[in-house]
């Protein structure tokens, strides 16, 4: 039976509404009506991390310690670039290295592949000090056995280098990684994270808690309009930690969805040059005391206040300090439950949900016990501007961390959990 996401937190979401800038949107609940089937496509991985087809279905996926690998159609398997002291791996990288939430996350294939043979991976690497996240450009040779010629077309995404005063997460946090093409633009989309760092999400310089848009040379967009003095390459600014991006299947519009602060997730329809409004310097509407310097998870972190006192004290969107920035268009009804992966279902093989976007859930955990872990279902207006419903997708097995959601040239969704497995969801006959 579906859950309602809903129901249970309207009071909850009123009282919210009152007290921020934005209504939190009142919607109905869907009916879940898609039946689906399960299978398992791979399973022992490490941290599974993202996936990326080819037409024919192979299926290029990462795993955050261990590098780049490819599921052919016959159902083997090859390992192309390993990261240092990973085995097996065809290529390895020594610089390529994994620590925390940080690795080799986002996987994207060119979208003339056919002619170039070139996929991107984002990695964190130490080639620099201090280290920092890339977007690697790899060719991938004719049998899909090995990988050659890396360019690193973005090096200077910042990174967490160091355990520090902030108490909540260590190095490597709030890393980012998700990197997508959009079918419309043909432009390489990178979301980065702001590494608990709270100067980083207004800098105009610093390529964190952004959202670029690029070529595959790692050039700005020519059309990008960032505020005067921001590196050119930014698409939006002032985010947490975007871990999700999708492209509306008829417009085309990106659309983000980032972590909150213990509060708040949110899914944002981005706009070219736009601020995401998040602000976690102290100092700002009397913050002071934060550690290292970080306010981002509101005072005494989080003791004495419920979610929507926090989020009225240190919003995710701060539209009382930035009136103009982009307003979410939902935000997990005031829950921050670690919503990282998105993508849009399309074909009629998915009946009422054909054009609707799927959020993975990853849950968060009390006493070993997780909660929330889930994959939404988002059904947006004609012109994908307003949340309409919100279905708890009913799963045929036992949820995990979803970490990924794609959707295969077969039209089924893949997903891929931090417990070590990738999935397949068909929907069944009508």
């Amino acid at each position: 039976m579906e859950r309602s996401l809903i129901s249970k937190t309207l009071p909850y979401a009123a009282a919210l509404a009152g007290s921020l800038a934005f209504a939190v949107p009142a919607v109905a609940l869907a009916a879940n009506t898609t039946s689906l089937q399960h299978s398992v496509v791979l399973e022992g991985l490490q941290a599974p991390w993202d996936m990326a087809f080819l037409p024919d279905g192979t299926m290029f996926f990462t795993e955050k310690c261990h590098g780049l690998s490819v599921l052919l159609p016959s159902g083997e398997v090859n390992k192309l670039l390993g990261m240092g002291g990973a085995e097996g791996y065809a290529t390895t990288a020594d610089d390529l290295v994994c620590e925390g939430q940080a690795g080799m996350n986002g996987v994207a294939v060119d979208p003339d592949f056919e002619e170039n043979r070139r996929i991107y991976v984002y990695s964190t690497s130490s080639m620099s000090e201090p280290r920092t996240n890339r977007v690697l450009r790899l060719e991938v040779n004719e049998d899909l056995s090995d990988v050659s010629n890396r360019t690193d077309i973005v090096d200077d995404i910042p990174y967490k280098v160091a355990e520090s005063d902030h108490p909540f997460g260590g190095p490597g946090a709030h890393n980012g990684g998700r990197i997508r093409f959009n079918p419309g633009d043909g432009f390489l989309y990178v979301t980065t994270g702001d590494n608990h760092n709270s100067e980083i999400p207004q800098s105009p310089t610093i390529m964190g808690s952004k959202v670029l848009r690029i070529d595959t040379d790692g050039n700005a967009a020519p059309d990008n309009a960032p505020p005067e003095g921001f590196d050119q390459r930014t698409y939006t600014y002032g985010h947490r930690n975007v871990q999700g991006i999708a492209f509306h299947p008829q417009t085309n519009t990106p659309i983000i969805v980032e972590h909150g602060p213990w509060h708040s997730d949110e899914i944002t329809v981005l706009v070219n040059g736009g601020n995401g409004g998040w602000d976690p310097r102290p100092n700002m509407a009397g913050r002071e005391d934060c550690p290292d310097d970080y306010c981002g998870y509101s005072p005494n972190q989080m003791e004495g206040m419920n979610r929507y006192e926090r989020a009225a004290f240190m919003p995710m969107t701060d539209l009382q300090t930035y009136p103009d920035a982009m307003k979410p268009i939902w935000d997990n009804n005031g829950w921050s439950q670690g919503s990282g992966s998105a993508e849009f279902l399309t074909g009629e093989q998915w009946g009422d949900w054909d054009g609707a976007m799927v959020v993975g859930v990853m849950g968060i955990g009390f006493g070993g016990t997780p909660i929330g872990q889930r994959i939404d279902v988002v059904q947006l207006n004609e012109e994908g501007t307003e949340v309409v419903d919100v279905t708890e997708m009913t799963l045929p097995m036992e949820a995990g961390r979803f970490r990924s959601v794609v959707q295969g040239p077969d039209g089924s969704l893949y997903t891929a959990v931090d417990e070590g497995m990738i999935h397949k969801l068909t929907p069944s006959a009508q």
